[in-house]
């Protein structure tokens, strides 16, 4: 038997563009003529006026504790269950019958069919645009691309992302809400960092997952120990997934994924940064080195002027060369802890980088997609069928109950996009009873509510 992708529906994701924050400035040599070309190959910049204009409004504000506006900038799309979890939920509820569970079984199924060969084909096209900027590529090196090439295809790559962003339920990260990132820093977050926006030509985010609470031990930096004393964990707004799409004007694009990152620690995720400390633990160094010198010159400082009769000028020159370098030498092993932290925590929040992000993209997406299309499914089944009912009000009637449902059930304010479920059930009702094709092997089912009791195999009586 022959396999036709033709036969199969294929599916286009819609999503609007997700606008990039470019930050574009020129710069003198031989590099000139790359950067004037920016605007043509990525597209209309944000001016960097811009962001670093909100991040003087932060900077003006007394310790602000979200983005303006959040809840409008920011809306949760990610169906909090997993594809298996939500079966399990939808057969309890909609599907209890025998009939209607192996009913909705078989669909799940024929929902996974179809749409793997449609992200398959997606997953291929997109490592086929980033294979010529792919930094980790271990085939034989290809022929160096110039600048202007590499930047066009990083954009290209970037344009292809943004509707598997969407399919697979991220949010975009606004200006507004990056310039409350760079200005603001948690209390209780030791470690902090600092950028210098000139380095970069772009940076995006894209986040799911909101959450507030205490973060995981090994994803938290410096959150347990204050200056003298143990602190306990403060609640901070954190995302269960951040994805990360950067470019530095001497390096490569660089995209990463991260996990059980905080609002306020966005900027610890970017490339080319540097770590600082923080004004309290600076005052608090300065105060620890002036008490120690004063009790220092005090005790020996008196008695090298009285026994050795040393000029008073040749005394305190000597001083402040030992104070110096005592002070380098704190500062210089403070930062060094603090980036062994920082690097600490990146190695567990990390979770997928360059090549494997976009697989890990295309997974979600996959998922994302099965989770919706089995939503309307489930809701639709039970929609009283009117014959004027027009497909935009239908629509809204699915979203406001499986808005209203997930909210119950897991607690979750998730926004539906219901006309998109509609169109994945659409594209799919044409070819249901195609799967499984004749012939096809079945795999087991998987176990959908909880098991029963082992019975005790029947005896025969003679």
């Amino acid at each position: 038997m022959t396999f036709d992708p033709c036969s199969f529906p294929s599916f286009r994701l819609q999503g609007k563009g997700l606008a990039m924050l470019f930050m574009i400035r020129g710069v003198w040599g031989s590099r000139v003529r790359v950067w004037s070309l920016l605007p043509t190959l990525l597209g209309p910049p944000r001016a960097l006026s811009s962001l670093a204009a909100k991040m003087g409004e932060y900077r003006k504000m007394w310790n602000p504790t979200e983005p303006r506006d959040w809840a409008q900038q920011y809306r949760e799309r990610f169906i909090p269950f997993s594809k298996e979890q939500l079966l399990r939920l939808l057969i309890q509820e909609f599907h209890a019958g025998p009939a209607d569970k192996a009913a909705l079984e078989e669909f799940v199924a024929h929902v996974d069919f179809c749409t793997l060969f449609h992200y398959h084909h997606i997953l291929a096209r997109l490592q086929a645009l980033y294979d010529p900027i792919n930094p980790d590529r271990e085939t034989l090196d290809q022929p160096l691309l110039t600048d202007p090439q590499r930047l066009s295809n990083e954009q290209e790559v970037l344009q292809a992302l943004e509707p598997l962003l969407a399919q697979a339920n991220f949010s975009p990260l606004s200006e507004d809400t990056l310039a409350y990132a760079l200005v603001v820093h948690h209390p209780q977050d030791e470690v902090q960092v600092t950028i210098n926006l000139d380095q970069y030509i772009y940076m995006q985010f894209w986040a799911l997952g909101q959450r507030v609470g205490q973060l995981p031990r090994k994803s938290s930096v410096g959150s347990k120990r204050g200056f003298f004393t143990r602190s306990p964990p403060a609640e901070r707004r954190y995302f269960k997934r951040v994805v990360l799409a950067a470019r530095t004007k001497r390096g490569h694009l660089v995209l990463k994924s991260f996990k059980d990152t905080p609002l306020e620690g966005l900027e610890q995720l970017l490339p080319e940064l540097k770590v600082r400390t923080p004004t309290l633990q600076r005052a608090l160094l300065n105060l620890t080195l002036i008490v120690s010198g004063i009790v220092f010159f005090v005790n020996v400082g008196m008695v090298v002027l009285s026994d050795l009769k040393m000029a008073t000028s040749l005394l305190l020159i000597l001083f402040a060369g030992f104070m110096g370098l005592r002070a380098s030498k704190m500062f210089g092993q403070r930062r060094s802890a603090q980036a062994l932290e920082l690097a600490h925590m990146l190695y567990y929040r990390s979770t997928s980088n360059n090549s494997e992000l976009l697989s890990a993209l295309a997974l979600r997406a996959q998922e994302e997609h099965a989770k919706e299309a089995l939503l309307a499914h489930s809701f639709l089944g039970r929609l009283p069928r009117p014959a004027s009912r027009a497909p935009e009000e239908t629509s809204r009637w699915l979203q406001s109950e499986v808005e209203s449902w997930l909210l119950a059930q897991s607690g979750c304010d998730v926004t539906f996009n219901g006309a998109r479920a509609m169109a994945h059930l659409q594209a799919l009702t044409p070819s249901i009873g195609m799967y499984p094709p004749p012939g096809f092997p079945k795999l087991d089912p998987l176990p959908t509510g909880i098991p029963e009791a082992p019975r005790s195999a029947p005896t025969d009586k003679p």
